[in-house]
Parts: structure tokens; C-alpha cells; sequence
């Protein structure tokens, strides 16, 4: 089953690859998620594929758990237009002023009551286990 996709520039091959890659996946874990015919080979032959059929599609979407339509209809240029006209030289994300008034002494005195009560969690939970272990045993 095939279809056609609007836009001549995208290849879907290279959009399933640029997807893997982002989810660090490699095609030989690939080709064993789509099944004992395929191999790590078979994979790279998909990717040169400028269309891939709607079912294979489908399976690999599925895996990547990402949707159909995404790989069907990546631009990367448009992407990188879209990024570009969005960020300039002087692009910021949240305040370019703030200041962060962080004491750190009270922070490792935070840090230090956190493991103390994690400690007496781990030592309460234990002493209930042992509690039961012995009943266990003394019902015997």
C-alpha cells in the first residue's frame, strides 16, 4: 500500500532516520523490533527510501512511538526556516537580568535533613520487616 505525499522535497527515509537517531536508536535494534525478516541492512536500504509504504510506516512509527504523519510530513528545511526566524543573536529564553540568590549553606543544611529523614524512613521500614520475619518464624 503507498501513498503520495504533497510535498516533493521530504523524503521519507531520511525523516525515519533522523527520528531514530534523535531517539538513539540503531537500525539493527530497529530491524529486530520489526521482526525475524529484517535485518540492520534492510533497515539502511528503508532509509534510502524517498517513500516508504503506509504499512511499514505504520509498524516503525509504532516502535519509535512517534506519529505516522510526522515522518510522513518532516520538513527539515522548514524546520530550520522556522527555528532561524524565531531565534536571533539576541535570543533568550526567561530573564536576561535574574539573579539567583542561592545560600549554600542552607542548602547543604536542606540536602543533609533530606538524607537524615530518607535514613530513618530506610531504618523504620526495616525494623517492620524484621518484625515480620520473626513472627513468620515464630509461627512456625
Amino acid at each position: 500500500m503507498t501513498h503520495t505525499t504533497p510535498n516533493p522535497k521530504i523524503h521519507e527515509g531520511r525523516n525515519l532516520k533522523r527520528f531514530r537517531e534523535m531517539l538513539g536508536m540503531k537500525q539493527d535494534v530497529l530491524a529486530m523490533e520489526l521482526g525475524s525478516d529484517w535485518n540492520q541492512q534492510k533497515v539502511s536500504l528503508l532509509e534510502q527510501k524517498e517513500r516508504i509504504g503506509s504499512d511499514i510506516l505504520e509498524q516503525v512509527s509504532a516502535i519509535l512511538k512517534i506519529p505516522v504523519e510526522a515522518i510522513r510530513n518532516f520538513d527539515e528545511d522548514l524546520a530550520i526556516n522556522i527555528i532561524s526566524n524565531t531565534f536571533n543573536d539576541q535570543a533568550y529564553l526567561g530573564n536576561p537580568h535574574s539573579t539567583f540568590n542561592v545560600n549554600p549553606i542552607a542548602e547543604i543544611n536542606r540536602l543533609h535533613e533530606e538524607k537524615m529523614g530518607l535514613y530513618e524512613r530506610m531504618l523504620k521500614e526495616k525494623d517492620e520487616m524484621m518484625g515480620r520475619l520473626e513472627r513468620m518464624i515464630g509461627d512456625r
